[in-house]
């Protein structure tokens, strides 16, 4: 019989619950904290303190260059996927992204005991469920429900590994539990676990058992992030969770070995998916809300969980219906919602792509699509077309519809006697990339001189540049209380369509090109959050300006600051999902890092000045303007004198912090396998390195 405790919900109830949802949690400073299943949507701001932005005339900037490059990347893909015409031209293209994804995931980590243990058990009408806890990693326990139809010793059952989305109750969702009783009730060994940051694993507790920065998004986003630094990624971690609970679920004597799925909504969709391309031991799939294309995401301003953006998974050519062609032919369907946030037109043109492929490989009807009537979610309609492909793979049928669900408490689902992971002595990521980066810093050397210069450009993936940038000169805005009379803006384009926004301070307008001083000397500052409002308020730009009175001066906006801070992604560029971030994250799927861009276009502007006759440049930035300031400093021979103001002490000190406060847009993706940035103000002392304020984590 059912405990007391549990409750009835009707189907309308449970699609009332399952996972519409809103909003995870934003910054430290206090927001909303309950997420529904895969609130992949942007958590709400609070208390985050706005940029100076008085001008801003080139909002959509950056938002136009993301969308030209990743319609080129899926243009080079549909030029490939055109050239398929044999089953062998199929196949060859199967394995060739398997090869890629493998590269964007791995290596992965040695397979280590499970550990597993069973804690309790829940004796139901139809099914049994255990409380299990196995280790993915050495002390990393995953909680997890396995649900076992009753009878089920008269012979090996086929099995799915449920991933959930973003609710704060993980595995106790409505819509997760749902659905794993929903497959218990129909003859399915299923097993579902709580993602790190959801359930009874948060990565950021406190003695009250409460994350103290928001489960879910929140919680992913400051421990993925960070992890870039020291070439790790959680959309690894996650697939690694996924592969380790397949591992345990073949150990146990009910399961079919042969017929064993995975499903999942929205963030347990994107795991699902990622699933599908790196694991070949999947008999089927079912991949709900998340299956679009990158080019319908970049295009709708969609910011997406850390875990969703794979590192260099762009730069690799692939695409989102990639991860199912891995899988290829094995049975596949994609489910969407017709209201969702993730583009069902994406959903459609990633079906039919996969359509073509199957077909050659003589499996059309190895792969199908469904889309529900509903906003974003695992509603019923979708879930039972899940329960009938699977059927269908199973059993040679699918008419199956769900059953009457009776949903357990999150409290008797729990699997650790005080609900959290952490009060059992795991470790959590930060951890772990703390440990890491202890360890590259151990064995790393320190780098000068033309190494270093070697290691920043690879590091930050910078392109060649040749010739002298073009520029616009933009109208004269007077009467802006700068520390000169007059200002002259120019638009420097730095790469195609991009452009860096520089002032040209003076005691007089200049509506032509920059006129150069008897010196050949500049000012060249590198603006935090704006040029035009710093110009106003920072002091250090006024003493520079007094200690060289014959130098000219310039203050430069970089791509996505000040006149170019984007205004997309709801307008929240400081927000953990916002517009800096949305960029940032998909810089690293294109492996070209914002911080990388950013350094790009101050070298560009130095190449400008130097084709105006000056010669040398004393470099001044601020904040995170610091960043590309010091990377462009070390490689710019221009460059003769280097002021830094409230600059990163390190990425190391980054990476072992667990409350940090950094944006991804400062992060340079594996950079502690190579240096850190005490070699570069080590680099830098032989230009007359001045360090104001130097900022920690």
């Amino acid at each position: 019989m059912n405990s007391p405790k549990t409750k009835a919900l009707t189907r309308r109830a449970l699609l009332r619950n399952s996972g519409l949802g809103l909003l995870g949690t934003a910054l430290a400073g206090g927001t909303a904290t309950t997420a529904a299943s895969g609130a992949d949507a942007a958590p709400v701001a609070k208390s985050v303190k706005p940029a100076i932005v008085a001008f801003n005339r080139w909002p959509r900037m950056m938002q136009d260059d993301l969308v030209r490059r990743v319609r080129d990347v899926e243009r080079f893909g549909e030029l490939r996927r055109a050239t398929l015409k044999t089953r062998h031209d199929a196949e060859a293209y199967v394995r060739s992204v398997r090869k890629k994804i493998e590269e964007c995931f791995g290596p992965w980590p040695e397979k280590t005991p499970l550990n597993a243990r069973t804690t309790g058990v829940l004796q139901r009408d139809a099914y049994t469920v255990e409380k299990v806890i196995f280790e993915s990693r050495p002390q990393f326990p995953v909680t997890a429900n396995l649900y076992v139809p009753r009878g089920a010793g008269g012979g090996r059952l086929p099995a799915v590994v449920g991933c959930c989305g973003h609710t704060t109750e993980g595995k106790a969702g409505a819509a997760y539990q749902g659905f794993a009783q929903g497959l218990a009730r129909l003859g399915y060994v299923s097993l579902i676990f709580d993602p790190p940051g959801q359930g009874e694993r948060l990565q950021y507790g406190d003695a009250a058992g409460r994350s103290r920065h928001g489960a879910g998004t929140r919680e992913h986003l400051l421990a993925g992030n960070q992890q870039f630094l020291v070439g790790e990624s959680l959309a690894a971690w996650r697939a690694w969770d996924g592969i380790r609970a397949l591992d345990y679920l073949l150990t146990r004597p009910e399961v079919d070995a042969q017929k064993i799925g995975v499903t999942g909504n929205s963030g347990g969709g994107t795991e699902t998916a990622w699933l599908c391309g790196v694991e070949s031991r999947w008999a089927m799939a079912a991949p709900s809300c998340f299956i679009t294309t990158f080019r319908r995401n970049a295009e709708n301003e969609l910011p997406a969980d850390t875990e969703q953006m794979v590192p260099r998974v762009l730069a690799a050519g692939l695409d989102l219906a990639d991860f199912i062609a891995a899988m290829a032919p094995k049975p596949v369907i994609l489910l969407g919602q017709e209201r969702d946030f993730f583009d069902v037109r994406g959903l459609e043109e990633a079906h039919g792509r996969l359509q073509k492929l199957y077909a050659l490989l003589g499996a059309e009807k190895n792969i199908a699509r469904f889309a529900g009537p509903d906003p974003h979610g695992f509603s019923q309609p979708v879930r039972e077309a899940m329960y009938r492909w699977f059927d269908g793979v199973t059993r040679g049928s699918g008419t199956r519809t769900e059953p009457i669900l009776t949903l357990e408490t999150e409290a008797d689902l729990r699997c650790t006697p005080n609900g959290q992971v952490a009060k059992l002595g795991a470790r959590t990521i930060f951890s772990f990339t703390a440990e890491r980066a202890k360890a590259l810093a151990a064995k790393r050397k320190p780098v000068a001189g033309a190494d270093l210069a070697k290691e920043i450009s690879e590091a930050l993936k910078l392109p060649p540049a040749a010739g002298v940038p073009d520029f616009r000169i933009l109208r004269a805005d007077r009467g802006r209380g700068y520390p000169k009379k007059s200002a002259t803006t120019y638009a420097v384009e730095t790469e195609p369509g991009v452009h860096a926004l520089v002032y040209l301070l003076g005691e007089s307008q200049h509506d032509a090109r920059p006129l150069r001083t008897a010196t050949g000397e500049a000012v060249l500052y590198i603006a935090d959050r704006s040029a035009d409002g710093e110009l106003r308020e920072e002091k250090l730009i006024v003493e520079t300006m007094q200690a060289a009175p014959g130098a000219a001066v310039f203050a430069c906006d970089v791509r996505g600051v000040g006149e170019s801070q984007p205004n997309t992604c709801g307008g929240a560029w400081d927000a953990p999902y916002g517009a800096d971030y949305f960029y940032a994250a998909h810089a690293v799927m294109l492996d070209y890092p914002v911080a990388g861009q950013r350094t790009y276009d101050v070298l560009r502007v130095i190449a400008w000045l130097g084709a105006h006759g000056f010669a040398k440049i004393h470099l001044v930035a601020r904040g995170r303007g610091a960043i590309p300031g010091a990377f462009a400093a070390v490689l710019a021979d221009a460059v003769t004198q280097v002021t830094l103001k409230g600059a990163l002490t390190s990425y190391g000190e980054l990476a072992t912090t667990e409350d940090y406060t950094w944006p991804l847009s400062a992060m340079v993706p594996d950079v502690l396998k190579r240096f850190d940035l005490p070699d570069v103000y080590r680099a830098l002392e032989k230009k007359g390195l001045r360090m104001i304020e130097p900022a920690g984590a």
